[in-house]
């Protein structure tokens, strides 16, 4: 299939579960501020600006970066099945029984998402 295939699928899975998320957090938004905003007088960009957008943000900066968190795990799976990423070398070398370049890239792999899930999970600690 090649690496475009696998990019289309994670874009499209990553764009689809992102909308379900976003979409949950625009459900569960508390509208206690948006009340406050407009009865003190403020207009419709003064509610989107002091009540929406705050509570927002950070819900979906955190889910943004859920995703990529994701997305880069999915990388190495989806070379391993033929659809390019950092799979595709591994699998090369597993086929060429080349176990030390294997364990290079897998160390790789584990290093990059750890790294990955170590700076989302402060992010998000600031966010949230």
């Amino acid at each position: 299939p090649g690496s475009f295939a696998g990019v289309l699928a994670v874009s499209v899975h990553s764009i689809g579960m992102l909308a379900k998320l976003y979409s949950e957090a625009i459900e569960n938004m508390d509208h206690g501020p948006s009340e406050s905003v407009v009865s003190a007088g403020g207009n419709r960009w003064d509610v989107l600006g002091f009540a929406t957008l705050p509570q927002l943000i950070p819900e979906f900066l955190s889910f943004t970066l859920y995703r990529f968190e994701l997305a880069v795990r999915s990388a190495s799976i989806l070379g391993i099945v033929g659809a390019g990423g950092i799979g595709t070398p591994m699998i090369f070398a597993i086929n060429a029984r080349s176990w030390s370049r294997v364990g290079i890239i897998l160390l790789g792999i584990v290093v990059t998402v750890t790294i990955i899930d170590f700076i989302s999970g402060r992010l998000r600690k600031r966010l949230v």
